[in-house]
């Protein structure tokens, strides 16, 4: 009975300024799992030559041009990503070059340091709502254990900065810190913009109080302190994107996305389901839960904390611990669910709304799972450790309990068949690569193949089109891409020398790259992402009627470069086949 006492006593042990050194001890542990965590993705990122995290592939490799300003010259495709790219986060690729750090390199170790200041504010955070440093750890565990289990912080796109950032912020407002609150909102704005306006509504939501019953105004100055100075500097960060007047919007509205096949249920961007459930709740995109809100499913426990307060506080005696500072969460879940309502009503012109609930839900399912956690341990310690008895069977009970907690909590990633489970990518053709690295910089590069999606990052040459640049959500970048998409693929088919000579001299083409069986029927039936262009089903009428494609005489003639799955052509040479 001493030992579960005494361990009960030093898990569940609250901060005050006698046990600070309790705290760091805590908080160093976090630290020192974030760390491990980080240089496990790290391995990953590094474990061949040609690595790099799945969505980077989109909104990284333009940014070679800050190393070498002829790379990707009038590109359409940089040229939109360049453009969509928040200020912030163009600016801190743009200064790591600047000091000689390449993009492609910074964006692999860049996840740790964002995993660290991540695990330091939702330790900080826990501990205000409830003053228990272990709590703090489970949840910095669970959060670091959710982000290296998706792809969010790997990609170290935009949306990887909601982590550290937004939960700063919350940190901030949670301790009435201006300064470095004013701080955080300005970041919010500059690296992931619509997250700005989950976080006014929070700021709106804390002027509003429940008292006897009834809602009333606060009659805390903080908070309408808080609240002005908050809403003029999130103005002021979101007016450039208000004013932006860019050559590839607008947005394409909700009765223009309807009639979109890649917008339907089956689609690429699958997002008008015709099942509500899936629509408002679970689909990509529009529904308001992720499915990856249990992972890990060590968070499921959040699901019991309303139940643990409804118990006899007797049972558990740390939940009369718990801050009024809690209600940030429900403030949290209302200014999200607020955003996420406006989102469907603007279809787009915001972006996903399911963006909007996505993060806040998992911050949310993280605190209220550490929470539980840590009240399910005071209540079996406590249940032990008060009980007079010879009999050991509830101390024995209670450290086996403890044992199974620390062992789901902690080595839960022991479990996982590959973790980290981020979505890293491994290009398969170095010598294709360093074929295209050792063209001029200004080459152009038809293809609908797979392999296509890897050029840009891998080879810093410019392809036409790709599957992984098929961006539908605004209309100058998407039309563009389409009628470029549907013009190189009733190329490639044709029987006509003209339209295939035509082709190539409107777009500039230099090379194009073919998969050994395109040119075949079956090739243009099962790849599914060239479904949705018009010249799609003349391709396929064409094949049917035994059309042999000029482009079946150039893949022998005029190959420049082959292996077992592509070959790549000349289009220098395939001219001179259009020609005679």
């Amino acid at each position: 009975m001493v030992l579960i006492a005494r361990l009960h006593k030093f898990l569940t042990a609250t901060v005050d300024e006698k046990s600070r050194s309790r705290t760091i001890f805590w908080l160093m542990l976090s630290l020192t799992f974030a760390a491990v965590y980080g240089v496990l993705g790290i391995a990953q990122a590094f474990s061949a030559e040609y690595v790099v995290q799945d969505d980077a592939r989109q909104h990284v490799f333009w940014m070679m041009r800050f190393v070498d300003r002829q790379l990707f010259p009038n590109d359409f495709i940089a040229n939109y990503f360049q453009s969509v790219a928040p200020a912030g986060y163009t600016t801190l690729y743009k200064i790591a070059a600047t000091i000689g750090i390449h993009p492609l390199f910074f964006h692999k170790i860049l996840p740790l340091f964002l995993g660290l200041i991540s695990t330091y504010y939702c330790f900080g955070l826990c501990l205000e709502m409830l003053p228990v440093p272990l709590t703090g750890f489970i949840a910095s565990l669970l959060l670091n254990q959710h982000m290296w289990m998706t792809d969010d912080l790997a990609s170290t796109t935009p949306r990887a900065f909601i982590y550290p950032i937004f939960l700063g912020f919350l940190y901030y407002l949670s301790r009435s810190s201006l300064l470095p609150c004013l701080g955080t909102i300005a970041l919010i704005g500059l690296f992931y913009p619509p997250y700005a306006l989950v976080a006014a509504g929070i700021l709106v939501l804390r002027l509003l109080i429940w008292e006897n019953g009834r809602l009333r105004l606060s009659g805390d100055r903080t908070n309408y302190l808080f609240c002005s100075t908050g809403l003029g500097l999130i103005f002021l960060v979101m007016l450039p994107y208000a004013l932006d007047k860019s050559e590839f919007g607008p947005t394409y509205t909700a009765a223009e996305a309807k009639q979109m096949g890649v917008f339907a249920a089956d689609g690429r961007n699958a997002f008008f389901r015709p099942n509500p459930v899936d629509y408002w709740l679970t689909g990509r995109g529009s529904g308001m839960f992720p499915k990856s809100l249990f992972t890990p499913v060590t968070h499921c426990v959040g699901l019991f904390l309303p139940l643990l307060l409804l118990w006899r506080r007797s049972a558990f005696p740390l939940a009369s611990r718990i801050n009024s500072k809690i209600w940030l969460l429900l403030q949290l879940f209302l200014a999200s669910f607020a955003m996420f309502l406006v989102a469907h009503a603007t279809i787009f012109k915001l972006y996903q709304p399911g963006r909007y609930t996505a993060y806040s839900l998992r911050f949310i399912v993280v605190f209220i799972s550490a929470i539980a956690l840590t009240l399910i341990i005071d209540g079996v310690g406590n249940w032990a450790s008060t009980t007079e008895t010879k009999f050991k069977l509830k101390n024995l009970v209670a450290l086996i309990t403890m044992v199974i907690i620390a062992i789901a909590v902690v080595l839960y990633p022991c479990l996982v068949e590959k973790f980290p489970t981020v979505g890293y990518v491994e290009g398969k053709m170095p010598a294709l690569y360093k074929f295209f690295q050792q063209q001029p910089q200004d080459i152009v590069i038809a293809s609908i193949a797979p392999e296509a999606d890897n050029l840009p990052t891998f080879s810093q040459r410019s392809v036409l089109v790709g599957k992984e640049y098929a961006v539908p959500y605004q209309k100058g970048y998407y039309s563009g891409f389409q009628q470029r998409a549907s013009d190189l693929i009733r190329a490639q088919y044709t029987g006509d020398r003209a339209v295939l000579q035509n082709f190539i001299n409107i777009y500039g083409i230099d090379f194009w790259m073919l998969d050994r069986n395109a040119l075949t029927l079956k090739y243009v039936k099962d790849y599914g992402w060239i479904d949705d262009f018009d010249a799609t089903p003349e391709a396929m009428l064409s094949l049917k009627q035994g059309k042999v494609p000029v482009l079946a005489q150039a893949m022998t003639s005029c190959a420049v470069f082959q292996n077992e799955i592509l070959v790549v052509l000349e289009t220098s040479c395939i001219a001179k086949l259009a020609g005679s």
